[in-house]
């Protein structure tokens, strides 16, 4: 025997097989925004001048250790310094870069460049409250 009663209404559903209904919204508050996406984070100065050594090492071809021998600092701690690792006294950067004949504001100079570039390319061009200053310089202080 059937459990179908002959005089009931079948009910059609309108939507797809487990799709649930969303909850009622009170139409006088609009939805509001997830948290904003977290901004970039900018490049540790470290990093940077790591970057630059590196570079500046390898298109000279020359090995860490000919380097960290020439700047007279540990070839280990020339690899951490290269590697952003550690964060370098002006003296062994000083060091480093005249062993690949760099001078030091030469060496800083690329890391700033860099610097620039990368923030620029993760800011979309310029940042909401940046500066917009024409200075093109450089500030150090100990």
């Amino acid at each position: 025997m059937s459990n179908h009663v002959p005089n009931e209404a079948r009910v059609i559903p309108l939507r797809p097989h487990g799709a649930r209904p969303q909850a009622a919204r009170p139409t006088a508050a609009p939805p509001r925004p997830g948290p904003p996406a977290p901004a970039p984070k900018e490049p540790l100065w470290r990093d940077l001048v790591g970057d630059v050594l590196r570079r500046e090492r390898l298109a000279q071809e020359r090995t860490l250790k000919d380097v960290a021998d020439e700047a007279r600092i540990s070839m280990p701690y020339l690899s951490e310094v290269e590697r952003g690792r550690k964060e370098a006294s002006s003296e062994v950067l000083a060091a480093a870069a005249h062993a690949l004949g760099l001078g030091l504001g030469d060496l800083l100079s690329r890391a700033q460049g860099e610097l620039t570039r990368v923030t620029s390319r993760s800011a979309g061009g310029s940042r909401p409250g940046a500066s917009t200053s024409s200075y093109d310089g450089m500030c150090l202080a100990a």
